[in-house]
């Protein structure tokens, strides 16, 4: 049996510090019982301060919780190339228990809540991805999907969602987002972007056979069923779709990511930013350039296999020179996925 999620939702709000604590363990014990391979997986938009108290010391409350905090700073990293914030933000969340992980996520079926930010880190996300008002809801988020606020630029679609698989915890991705779905201004406050699944280029996007939809598809010429859907990209080697499967394919065999030790590298531009993950016996380090123009950067992975690195995605592999670092070039949004050595290694632990 796949695993289950099971949500609790709790924005803001300050928990009662004995009983929701213990209820939380309640839920926990009861839900495992009843369905072993289940998990809870909680939208607790709260200061990584708080967030052990959900999870708990021994991991004995929440299994999961989105990462808002991390969330926030990685579109304040998309918008401005600057990766400082977010270098920030994942290492303010870095402890966890063992037993529990992170969500990393970069839309959900409600606004783009920035309302961790500064208000001048929240002006510049408005700034570059809902600059219009009708685009923002309650003064604190962007009601759009993923798509149209990178104004369906692939490079940097590619870039968001290489961040979302690498950064620490376990990738949550929003129905559509894998097609580059776009939203619906016309509709109201968040209902813009929870418009029907795109299907297939047939009537009413394939959704449904009724003669009329109780919510209204995407049909503009741009994001519109028609143009965007699964049907078309399954048969285009080269869509976002094929994309997508492909890098969650890979994803999946990198478990260094979520059972992994980690740190951020020294890139020397805040433009970058390099993670380095070690588990068991292999090393993997995954580069961003999170800026539009392309930089070269030097970084040293100080591991026994090390002095090679090989390119995860693509035929390429870089060599560390006398001192022991690679030079590495990135394009505008750029990224790459190395492995230390070659990459025949066997995994020796059991996922």
């Amino acid at each position: 049996m796949d695993a289950v999620p099971f949500f609790i939702e709790r924005k803001g709000a300050k928990v009662r510090p004995s009983r929701d604590y213990e209820l939380l363990h309640e839920i926990r014990d009861f839900l495992q019982w009843r369905v072993r391979d289940a998990i809870l997986l909680a939208e607790a938009n709260v200061p990584p301060g708080e967030s052990m108290e959900y999870f708990g010391d021994g991991g004995d409350r929440l299994q999961m919780m989105l990462n808002f905090w991390v969330n926030q700073r990685m579109f304040y990293t998309l918008a401005t190339g600057d990766a400082g914030p977010l270098k920030d933000a994942l290492e303010a969340t870095h402890d966890r228990p063992a037993s529990a992980q992170w969500g990393i996520f970069l839309r959900t079926h409600d606004e783009l809540d920035l309302g961790r930010l500064t208000p001048t880190q929240r002006d510049r996300v408005f700034e570059a991805f809902g600059p219009k008002k009708h685009m923002q809801l309650y003064n604190r988020g962007i009601r759009r999907r993923l798509a149209p606020m990178m104004n369906n630029d692939r490079r940097r679609l590619e870039l968001a969602y290489s961040l979302m698989f690498t950064l620490p915890g376990t990738p949550v991705i929003r129905y559509g987002d894998e097609i580059g779905m776009g939203d619906d201004l016309g509709l109201p406050e968040r209902y813009a972007a929870r418009t029907p699944m795109q299907w297939s280029p047939d009537r009413h996007g394939g959704f449904t056979t009724a003669r009329r939809p109780i919510r209204r598809l995407v049909n503009d010429p741009i994001y519109g069923y028609r143009r965007v859907n699964v049907a078309d990209q399954r048969r285009d080697p080269d869509s976002f779709l094929n994309w997508t499967e492909r890098t969650i394919r890979m994803r999946k065999e990198c478990p260094e990511i979520g059972w992994g030790d980690w740190k951020i590298l020294p890139a020397g531009t805040d433009q970058v930013l390099a993670i380095r993950y070690d588990w068991d016996d292999r090393t993997s380090v995954f580069v961003h350039n999170l800026g539009d123009k392309p930089c070269a950067v030097r970084l040293r992975v100080d591991s026994p296999q090390g002095n090679v690195l090989t390119n995860l995605l693509r035929q390429e592999r870089s060599d560390a020179d006398e001192s022991g670092r690679h030079a590495i070039e990135l394009d505008a949004y750029g990224y790459r996925w190395f492995r230390a050595g070659s990459l025949d290694r066997p995994i020796t632990k059991t996922v």
